[in-house]
């Protein structure tokens, strides 16, 4: 069984920083396309950022490109999801999902990821 478990989350003011993390269980973490997601009360679950199994390819949602950046140390199993320059309308949940299929390219396709994590609260204050 796979479980995600999301930390870094926080009160942070515009303009500041914020690093997630999500580490991953089991053996094949390496093989899997990974992903950051976040839904804001009241809204849908918005694709942020996501990078393929060997760290070589990522992918960004528009209102967060140049801002963020995502990458992987698969020696620990772990995604990162650095935020840079933080807006009040970042303020979201923020989840870790993982690809359903291995050495697949899964980019901002919601439905291509089948584990996700419980999620940790970003808050951007003025």
């Amino acid at each position: 069984q796979v479980q995600l478990v999301e930390s870094g989350g926080g009160v942070v003011q515009a303009g500041g920083s914020l690093r997630l993390s999500c580490a991953a269980s089991g053996r094949t973490f390496t093989s899997y396309s990974m992903g950051w997601f976040r839904q804001a009360p009241g809204k849908e679950r918005e694709f942020v950022a996501a990078i393929s199994w060997s760290g070589g390819s990522t992918y960004y949602g528009d209102s967060v490109k140049g801002r963020f950046t995502i990458s992987r140390d698969n020696a620990k199993n772990t995604v990162y999801l650095q935020m840079n320059s933080l807006k009040l309308e970042d303020t979201a949940v923020y989840y870790c999902a993982r690809a359903y299929q291995p050495l697949y390219h899964t980019g901002n396709n919601k439905d291509a990821y089948s584990y996700w994590g419980q999620g940790t609260q970003v808050t951007v204050s003025s």
